[in-house]
């Protein structure tokens, strides 16, 4: 399907997420943007019963950037 596509009559009556989306299981992780790592990696951990990642350590610039 292209974009326009996701957005017809037809497409909403699927009742799908709206695109782009990501579902894991049933779960919609995200729709409508893009999914941060972190986050469909959690999604996909619940989803098979493990224990949640452990965080992603920042490096030293990583760190500095985000203040």
């Amino acid at each position: 399907m292209n974009h326009k596509e996701y957005q017809t009559d037809e497409y909403f009556e699927l009742d799908l997420p709206a695109a782009p989306a990501v579902m894991v299981g049933d779960e919609i992780v995200i729709e409508g943007s893009d999914v941060p790592e972190d986050k469909l990696e959690g999604a996909i951990y619940k989803h098979l019963g493990l224990p949640a990642p452990e965080p992603k350590k920042k490096g030293i610039l990583g760190r500095f950037f985000t203040r």
